[in-house]
């Protein structure tokens, strides 16, 4: 079949029809591809070896002057979520990791054995299965440079789309991109690899910036989440609560630089913020390889006084995100109220132009380097915190065309298509099914903050940082890499999928961004070899090829975690926390105790009332004994309300969760019931008025 047709072009001023052999001459300047991708993150690396593995002639044109995007930029402590479900290309990525790491000359500043294994949830090292999840930059960088030397793939980087008219498309295909240097690169699929979106944008794609309301997909974890305090990174673990004014206090005195004036809005509405961006710095304490941290140009301690704040309060957390990766050298992230995390500075980046964008991403490198400045030299911080500040810097053998500074600014979210088909929360934790699998994820849904405000009470808190489990590993649906068909059919997008605001704080890690670049350029290479739209590749067909390359689609594994009881090996009628009905804000845990199935809830220890759960089950007519399941713990409340409803009426009892449950350490017997069968049988537990957290769990009935 000719792989040869006309493109509908604008060239000097006149209109027409002209051959695509002719117009892309393949050539330095100007190259023709059966497939191009557009961006250098892993995921477009990933995309561009399976097109070549196909039988396609692909290029990868970038901004990015490095390959890899976060994972040669500083992410080397993967959030990996469940390994099993990492297969094929992105699988064979840390196989490569793992192999470098297997001679001693990569073992520069640190014996192998004095590592350890220390990984995200498992180990670091998986001898067994040959993989390595955890390494340095510049390792990551060499892996994704080596593949496409293998496969010879083409790569033009510093190459920035034009994107008010460099997208040439013409009844819903793209036929060319032209970039601001004025190359251009013809193609007859486009994949956009970026963590911005711009392709997708710039040809018309319908696409979302911003958090949708919860009402929008009907979803429990989207929209405004004032309240809502999951993780130690509000004020709320700081002992006392911190004033936001100059002079503590005096409103009238303004507010401490980097707290926003602004309401932060209604919860569970939408709005156009993003969570936040940060650099995940490589550092180290080795003398032998430490840059101190350099003082930037326009560094201004004054913009850290909230932080002094937070330190004279007493919070110690400032190391608990120095994630050690090999050669005594760390991936450190955002942690605690005032860290890393540029809360609320990137807005507009999704959007902005180019030369805003450098100007945000400056903002940024300017209050990181000068966070860590002033940490390991102000005099105003706490003697014990400096001087162990001090003792780290820069790796000097990571970036080191950069200032040993991170090439790419970690871009948790910027635009989301709205495609074919759009993944939200409920497919994530199974309550709908997921159509046609191209591959999984399994993270933790998780949204970092995203303002800085200052509440009615008059104090400073942060909004918008959460994580909520998915209950194991979930499907990602074919449609949320496609755009919708009459928009176009000839582009893929793997990164910038097409997903609410907190299903993309899961689907957003490395791992998976390379498990859907592979899974993409599938699609496109099937459309190819039939001369049809992606939309309209048989699912089949794309199933059995993803099957063939490693892909894992499903995965019946029912986890339970550390403690975790399987539900389904209980007798009676067992409903999970998973399945009932929550309102009101319930954070995730699986930290403490024994619980059933993958983790439990807890309300935050707010007492106010508007956290409750409400379990249901049809039970046949007779008499039940009614278990409660928690974890208890010395922090729980001791008065916990739970309501049973049975065939008479109802009855309240007070639990004390505080108590070990005398029932296998997993429930406590609320008593015996009668039930009539014909409507179903209902458990509610709620934290009015309760002193401590409040666990929910399962609530198990079982007939006498």
């Amino acid at each position: 079949m000719s792989r040869s047709f006309a493109v509908f072009l604008i060239v000097g001023g006149l209109t027409g029809s002209v051959p695509f052999s002719i117009l892309a001459q393949d050539d330095s300047t100007n190259p023709k591809s059966d497939v191009v991708v557009y961006g250098g993150t892993s995921g477009g690396v990933i995309a561009a070896v399976q097109a070549k593995r196909m039988g396609h002639s692909v290029v990868i044109v970038c901004p990015d002057q490095h390959l890899g995007g976060l994972s040669s930029g500083g992410l080397g402590w993967t959030d990996t979520g469940n390994k099993a479900v990492i297969g094929g290309l992105a699988r064979e990525f840390y196989h490569r990791v793992w192999k470098h790491y297997q001679s001693d000359e990569a073992w520069t500043w640190q014996k192998r054995s004095e590592y350890g294994n220390k990984g995200q949830g498992a180990s670091a090292i998986d001898g067994e299965r040959r993989t390595m999840w955890i390494f340095e930059p510049h390792v990551a960088e060499n892996v994704f440079d080596e593949l496409v030397k293998e496969y010879d793939i083409p790569v033009f980087r510093d190459e920035w789309l034009d994107r008010k008219s460099g997208v040439t498309k013409a009844d819903g295909r793209i036929s060319a991109i032209r970039m601001l240097s004025g190359r251009t690169c013809f193609g007859r699929m486009f994949i956009d690899a970026t963590y911005e979106g711009d392709l997708l944008a710039s040809a018309g794609i319908e696409y979302h910036v911003g958090r949708e309301s919860q009402k929008q997909y009907g979803e429990e974890w989207n929209g405004i989440q004032t309240g809502v305090l999951h993780h130690g990174h509000h004020f709320g673990a700081v002992k006392t609560k911190i004033s936001p004014y100059v002079v503590p206090g005096d409103a009238s005195s303004g507010l401490l630089p980097r707290i926003s004036p602004d309401s932060p809005g209604t919860f569970g509405e939408a709005d156009k913020r993003v969570q936040a961006y940060c650099f995940r710095m490589c550092l180290t304490n080795d003398p032998k390889n430490r840059v101190p941290f350099p003082k930037p140009t326009g560094y201004d301690a004054g913009q850290y006084e909230l932080l002094v704040r937070v330190l004279k309060a007493g919070w110690r957390e400032g190391f608990n995100k120095f994630d050690p990766i090999p050669n005594h050298k760390t991936d450190t992230n955002n942690h605690g109220p005032f860290s890393t995390d540029n809360i609320g500075y990137n807005y507009d980046y999704p959007e902005a132009s180019y030369e805003r964008r450098r100007e945000i991403i400056l903002e940024h490198e300017v209050y990181q380097k000068g966070l860590m400045h002033f940490l390991a030299n102000d005099s105003r911080v706490p003697d014990d915190v400096r001087v162990k500040f001090a003792e780290w810097g820069l790796s000097a053998d990571e970036f080191t065309d950069n200032g040993n500074w991170p090439h790419q600014i970690y871009v948790r979210e910027a635009r989301r298509m709205v495609g074919e088909f759009v993944m939200t929360e409920n497919e994530l934790v199974k309550k709908r099914p997921t159509p046609q699998s191209i591959g999984m994820g399994s993270y933790t849904m998780d949204s970092h903050n995203v303002q800085r405000y200052v509440t009615p009470e008059g104090f400073v808190q942060n909004e918008g940082d959460i994580g909520v489990s998915t209950h194991g590993p979930y499907e990602i649906a074919l449609g949320s890499v496609l755009p919708k068909k009459a928009q176009c059919e000839n582009l893929v997008v793997p990164v910038c999928v097409s997903s609410s605001h907190i299903a993309f704080g899961s689907i957003r890690m490395e791992p998976v961004f390379m498990i859907l670049g592979q899974s993409a350029a599938t699609v496109a290479s099937f459309a190819l070899d039939e001369g049809i739209a992606v939309q309209d590749v048989d699912y089949a067909k794309i199933r059995e090829r993803l099957v063939q390359d490693g892909q894992v689609l499903e995965y019946a594994h029912v986890e339970t975690g550390k403690g975790g009881v399987d539900p389904a090996k209980l007798k009676g009628v067992v409903v999970d926390e998973a399945a009932a009905k929550l309102t009101g804000n319930w954070g995730s845990s699986s930290s403490t105790g024994t619980w059933v199935g993958r983790e439990y809830r807890h309300d935050g220890k707010t007492s106010d009332g508007r956290a409750i759960a409400r379990y249901e089950a049809k039970l046949k007519a007779g008499r039940y004994e009614v278990r409660l399941a928690y974890s208890h713990n010395a922090n729980r409340a001791s008065n916990v309300p739970v309501v049973v409803q049975h065939a008479t009426g109802e009855q309240t009892i007070v639990v004390n969760q505080r108590k070990v449950p005398t029932i296998d350490n997993l429930f406590v017997l609320l008593g015996e019931f009668d039930f009539s069968g014909e409507s179903p049988a209902v458990v509610t537990i709620s934290n009015q008025g309760t002193d401590g957290y409040v666990i929910v769990d399962a609530v198990q009935w079982l007939a006498k």
